[in-house]
């Protein structure tokens, strides 16, 4: 049987042809000897074909889908049309070697080709990447690594920037710091406790609290300082006005030895770490619940934040946690209890991280079980909605909580609950409700900055009006500016209008004086023209 050999490269897609194997060994430790000599590797392996990629972004593409598992359109045309091609019903004569098994199973499942991974393929595919400038004879040196660099930045880039808008792994970082911050803090606060009791034993059984206690006991310092006058303080500090009396009466009859000055100094500055942290804790909960809110809105809605974010932190991501069927889920956290339980054959247990949420112990010890599975599914509803959606919503986890309130009221007093369709749509209806809403205040937004924009800057100084000294309202200066600018065009238009009819006079005057003069020369003319007919009379 031939055995044909698909390699991956940075540049392209190859495909090569193993025969003659007796040259080179059957086993695996054979052919690892053999690789590295080219004279009798390239004896064995010859290249069949050889299909380039496009472009960069095509060869990011195709590796992308090879990591995946995925065979590609491209990938699917290039097997297709070099490998031999098998009649109906017959077995094929050849088997493909491939360097992952995922790639290699959806290639067996769509095309029906044979494919096989194993070490000796793997051994093979290493000498084919040792030669593989060899092979290919175009190639000019240099190109090669090249094409691997840019190919490697830009997958690296590519996996680091993926899903930018929903940085879960914030989540998973903020959730371990929160562990690991109730650890230490836990331990620092009782070795404190424990420091401080040398000195006041009596204020451990009044002071409860970890942080309080540490409070009161960089309040205090030296229980014998302590005395009425610092009632109002030390009330501030506890809240409670009883507590601090108490707390003044056991300093006054305590047992506790004298401390020197530099063990009470320590001990201060061990009781503001412990402060520090505390507070700390306190910031990294808060900023945890901000970007739970941004990432999975529904879930945290649904389950609370820390169960939610424990339970991305435990499946890796967001993305990785839609993919679990709800089954997966609900034991998620359980891992070594169910492998227990598969191996002794005993009973698989019924929840994992999930049973930290207030649902499972609400209810009763009957319905537990029925309760995981439910708020499993709901959960798993939650995820694919946060890491699907194009527009994150808690509308979906509200819904999903009242159906989970609906169920545990079922078990306990047997009222039925809605339809989960009808509360999806009901959930759908408002989350269309809210995007139109929100669509129309940016569009009002965006319209009140079109109009600030439009408007001069000088007239939004101008517009502010300003008070009198003396009480009585000024006019604004706008205002004041505007009846002068119309006083002035109205002067301007008065005297433009006394101008038109000067001129107009004017005009008429001079029109008047031409026709004076026009008739006088005329009326010159017909006199002399009658003198001269009486001198021609005259003179016959």
């Amino acid at each position: 049987m031939a055995l044909y050999m698909l390699y991956e490269a940075a540049s392209g897609y190859s495909l090569f042809l193993a025969h003659g194997l007796d040259e080179i060994g059957q086993n695996t430790e054979a052919v690892r000897g053999s690789v590295s000599d080219m004279n009798r590797f390239g004896k064995v392996v010859q290249l069949v074909a050889f299909h380039p990629f496009e472009s960069a972004l095509d060869a990011l593409n195709q590796c992308n889908s090879v990591s995946e598992g995925v065979m590609t359109d491209e990938l699917r045309n290039f097997l297709e049309l070099n490998l031999p091609k098998v009649k109906e019903g017959k077995k094929p004569k050849f088997s493909l070697g491939v360097s992952d098994h995922k790639i290699g199973s959806h290639i067996s499942e769509v095309t029906k080709i044979p494919c096989q991974s194993n070490e000796f393929v793997l051994e093979l595919l290493r000498g084919v990447r040792l030669h593989f400038d060899r092979f290919i004879k175009d190639l000019k040196p240099g190109d090669l690594e090249k094409a691997q660099l840019g190919l490697g930045h830009s997958y690296s880039r590519a996996k680091v920037k993926f899903n930018v808008n929903r940085v879960d792994n914030m989540v998973i970082q903020a959730i371990s710091l929160l562990d690991t911050l109730d650890k230490d803090v836990n331990s620092f606060s009782m070795r404190f406790r424990e420091w401080y009791s040398w000195h006041f034993p009596e204020l451990v059984k009044i002071v409860n609290d970890n942080y309080l206690f540490a409070k009161v006991a960089k309040f205090i310092e030296d229980k014998s300082k302590l005395s009425e006058d610092k009632l109002p303080e030390l009330t501030e500090v506890l809240g409670d006005e009883d507590k601090a009396k108490e707390v003044i009466e056991a300093a006054k009859a305590s047992m506790g030895q004298d401390l020197n000055p530099v063990d009470m100094i320590n001990i201060q500055m061990f009781a503001q770490r412990v402060m520090e942290l505390a507070e700390y804790r306190k910031n990294i909960h808060e900023y945890l619940i901000e970007k739970m809110n941004g990432i999975a809105p529904n879930l945290a809605a649904l389950i609370g934040e820390i169960v939610g974010a424990r339970l991305i932190s435990h499946a890796g991501s967001l993305t990785n946690l839609a993919k679990c069927p709800s089954s997966t889920l609900q034991i998620l956290g359980a891992e070594k209890a169910l492998f227990r339980a598969l191996k002794t054959r005993g009973n698989t247990p019924k929840y994992g991280l999930i049973f930290h949420s207030s649902f499972i112990g609400r209810a009763s010890a009957r319905n537990k079980g029925r309760m995981a599975r439910y708020l499993a599914n709901k959960c798993s509803i939650a995820t694919r909605i946060d890491c699907f959606a194009e527009n994150g919503t808690n509308v979906f986890g509200e819904k999903l909580r009242e159906q989970v309130e609906e169920r545990l009221d079922f078990y306990d007093k047997g009222v039925a609950p809605r339809k989960n369709i009808d509360v999806m749509k009901s959930a759908m209806e408002t989350a269309n409700d809210d995007a139109n809403a929100d669509t129309n205040m940016e569009e009002a937004a965006s319209a009140k900055k079109s109009k600030k924009k439009s408007k001069p800057e000088s007239a939004e100084v101008e517009d502010k009006s300003t008070v009198a000294t003396n009480g009585d309202a000024v006019e604004p200066k706008s205002e004041k500016k505007k009846k002068k600018k119309e006083k002035r065009k109205l002067d301007d238009d008065s005297n433009g209008v006394a101008a038109m009819e000067v001129e107009g006079d004017v005009t008429e005057k001079k029109k008047k004086k031409k026709k004076s003069i026009t008739e006088s020369v005329e009326g010159v003319e017909v006199d002399g023209e009658v003198k001269k007919k009486k001198k021609k009379k005259n003179k016959d």
